[in-house]
């Protein structure tokens, strides 16, 4: 009898795992039906008004921005991370880490720190009219609020993606090929190009297609630099313009766009191949001479001199030039109203990851995998994108409700859902669920599958051993994942600036207000504590590079 209650409890407790996997998959996959089905109601006028007016411009801004972007982040983070790995120069080991903290700039801080530097009114061109004379019209000087200018600071804070990748990829890689390239009379740069970067390709192209799905979800730095691509135009039309359908037809066109970077990764990562190494086969790095050496130095000292020195340097000038007081309450309630939303955010997302994690553990279902899909499917929907999709059926539902019981009852609801906190922490957690879900099948994998029967058969649950047998070994990794996911909700920008309920602003939203107005001195502080807060993950990854390094 009791083998018997114990079999009923593990299939109930397997059971109540797999519907709340179901609703978890269930509320990612809201936003993605919410938009075809707003787009596709909204009318073939809507969408022909688009295609004569914006939707081609939108879409030609948004792929060359991809493009340049991508290009820029390959060239910078392939070269780097061969420069790091296999050559000594001076200087190589702290830029082998200094190059991986642009990661934490979100890139429209580093948009508000070069335009107080590099626009008209800035410090470069004042002081350049000072000592030349000249006036407004003498001279021409590049426009940093231009697409030019959205490109340098997307690829200043998104190479790091390919150089981890390119870094990782070098570091495993077998001598034997390369060594063998150099004896039949190759020089270290063509064997580099004609063995070392094809062996690299799968990692470097994850790279790539990482910073392309960034890039397209930006909001921040296209918007103050008045660029025009399918994010700023959601924004526009849904707050500006107040056009729904307008809204929903062009994030479905930035759906379309996310959707076929995830298709490309999927299709690089099905196709690739990885050999690692034998005991005594990595390769033995190059000596550069003292002049290639410096110029080594050099070519690795100008990203993090561009993507974080000289910003960080503006940022802190313009802070303490500006009139706003950290400590005062209202920034004290931007900060509460951040780290709230961020750790709760954090919290659910990593719930929601164990869930599905482990549902998909323990069953190999159809409905298993395709939860663990729709799961994975946040990382690549921008989160304007997701904002659109949640606003559209709860604000239906909002007025549906409200109108029910104004008739029934004479009483209004308001805005139940659209005008919580509870919509934007969905939000958070569709868009950054896939990271957290990485987090803990990089941690249950040291997880035999023979603890789990061991559990079994000394009678617990399935939450029993999740609870007592993968909690205590997971525990690293969901702690990792937390950080991540806390991180990335106090720089997201589009969702929280259309989801906000009224009168809630966040540090994120309090600097892009600021910016907005010019008043690029003031947003330097919130932009400051959103940097601040961004070193905390990429200092553990520098101690694992640290770590790592040969």
């Amino acid at each position: 009898m009791s083998s018997a209650n114990t079999l009923k409890r593990q299939v109930s407790s397997a059971h109540r795992l797999g519907v709340t996997a179901v609703i978890v998959a269930a509320v990612c996959a809201l936003p993605v039906v919410a938009v075809l089905t707003a787009a596709f109601s909204g009318g073939t006028e809507t969408l022909s008004h688009l295609a004569n007016t914006v939707l081609l411009r939108y879409s030609a801004t948004t792929l060359i921005l991809v493009a340049f972007v991508g290009f820029g982040a390959f060239a910078i983070g392939t070269g780097a991370a061969w420069l790091v790995t296999m050559t000594t120069f001076p200087g190589r080991r702290w830029l082998e880490i200094a190059l991986i903290i642009p990661l934490a700039f979100p890139a429209y801080v580093l948009a508000y720190a070069y335009t107080h530097l590099l626009d008209h009114p800035g410090i470069v061109q004042s002081t350049l009219r000072e000592l030349t004379g000249w006036g407004p019209r003498d001279y021409w000087f590049p426009e940093i609020r231009s697409l030019g200018g959205a490109i340098l600071m997307l690829t200043l804070v998104l190479y790091p993606y390919v150089y981890l990748l390119a870094r990782a990829s070098f570091l495993g890689q077998s001598a034997t090929a390369f060594v063998a390239a150099r004896t039949l009379g190759r020089g270290p740069w063509v064997a580099f190009l004609r063995v070392a970067l094809p062996l690299a390709r799968p990692a470097i192209a994850a790279g790539v297609l990482l910073v392309a799905m960034e890039t397209i979800a930006d909001f921040g730095t296209v918007s103050h630099f008045s660029v025009q691509t399918y994010a700023t135009g959601i924004y526009s039309s849904w707050l500006t313009f107040g056009d729904r359908a307008a809204a929903a037809q062009l994030a479905l066109g930035l759906l379309a766009f996310a959707l076929l970077f995830v298709f490309l990764e999927r299709l690089n990562r099905s196709g690739a191949q990885y050999n690692a190494p034998r005991p005594g086969e990595v390769m033995a790095r190059i000596r550069l001479s003292r002049m290639a050496g410096w110029m080594a130095y050099l070519a690795c000292l100008v990203p993090v001199a561009f993507g974080v020195l000289i910003p960080t340097i503006a940022l802190v000038s313009m802070a303490l030039e500006s009139e706003q007081n950290l400590l005062s309450p209202r920034y004290l309630t931007f900060i509460r109203n951040s780290v709230m939303l961020a750790a709760i955010a954090a919290v659910v997302t990593v719930a929601a990851a164990l869930t599905i994690g482990s549902y998909r553990r323990a069953s190999n279902s159809p409905i298993a995998m395709v939860s663990m899909s729709f799961a994975r499917l946040g990382y690549a929907v921008p989160g304007g994108v997701i904002a659109v999709g949640l606003l559209v059926p709860l604000a239906a539902f909002d007025n549906a409700l409200d109108s029910w019981l104004r008739v029934s009852f004479g009483i209004s609801s308001g805005l139940l859902l659209t005008g919580s906190i509870w919509v934007l922490v969905a939000a958070y957690m569709i868009r950054f669920l896939a990271a957290a879900i990485g987090a803990y099948e990089g941690g249950i994998a040291t997880v035999s599958t023979n603890m789990d029967s061991a559990a079994r058969v000394l009678g617990h649950s399935l939450y029993g051993t999740i609870r007592k047998v993968h909690m205590p070994i997971l525990t690293p990794s969901l702690m990792t994942a937390a950080l991540l996911v806390f991180v990335d909700v106090m720089k997201e920008l589009p969702a929280t600036l259309i989801l906000r309920p009224f009168n809630f602003d966040t540090l994120a939203v309090q600097a892009f207000r600021l910016a907005s107005d010019e008043r690029l001195e003031g947003a330097a502080v919130p932009s400051l504590v959103i940097a601040g807060v961004g070193l905390l993950p990429v200092v553990l990854l520098c101690r694992r590079v640290a770590y790592r390094r040969n």
